[in-house]
């Protein structure tokens, strides 16, 4: 595999028809900055991520103009975004952040790491905080149900949060005194709703 960096549109176009000169060639193409538009002011916000959506749109429609006979391009996503309505900051929420250690994952997939012992009642006061908005369920319960996979190894337990808690409405769990600039975001991803997880594919092949 070969790495080509290319930061415009124009660059990356160039480099695909470059890679394509070839007899036989499998070329992917990366655009963060959808994504990172999205994370700042939100997906469907005009002008900014509107515009950033129809500069991918002609991206694509450029390389698949570049593509030579018998070949195939796929557009796609690697996940949604939805925009968070409500905010809750664990850490400064006591009934959350009582007996927890420490905060890992992120605002739609949010492990928590509890204090020795206290990974009962933080688990049953986070179920009951967030009733009705987050599935929150224990490590054990979340590897039993394959959140993480069909086979999770023994030494990669303690990765995960000793509770999960991953929201299903438009809401975001925060950690915002360790991660303020997250905390900041309106658009999020992580959790498993059809919003986040079911994205389009588009074919686009010659003969």
């Amino acid at each position: 595999m070969r790495y080509v960096p290319a930061d415009t549109v124009e660059e990356r176009v160039a480099g695909v028809k470059a890679m394509l000169a070839g007899p036989r060639a499998h070329v992917t193409v990366y655009h963060g900055d959808l994504d990172a538009t999205g994370h700042l002011v939100g997906w469907g916000s005009r002008p900014q991520w509107l515009d950033q959506l129809e500069l991918v749109d002609d991206m694509a429609a450029r390389l698949a103009e570049t593509l030579p006979p018998g070949s195939a391009l796929y557009v796609t996503a690697d996940h949604g975004m939805v925009n968070a309505v409500e905010k809750i900051d664990a850490q400064a929420t006591p009934a959350l952040s009582e007996g927890v250690a420490m905060f890992g994952g992120e605002a739609r997939a949010r492990h928590v790491y509890t204090e020795q012992g206290a990974a009962p009642a933080v688990l049953e006061a986070w179920r009951e905080v967030l009733a009705g908005k987050a599935w929150v369920v224990s490590r054990q319960e979340a590897v039993d149900s394959g959140w993480f996979g069909p086979d999770v190894r023994r030494e990669w337990m303690g990765r995960i949060g000793d509770l999960v808690a991953v929201p299903y409405t438009d809401c975001v769990i925060l950690a915002s005194a360790t991660h303020p600039i997250e905390a900041a975001f309106v658009g999020y991803h992580g959790s498993m709703t059809a919003a986040e997880q079911l994205v389009p594919l588009l074919e686009v092949s010659t003969r």
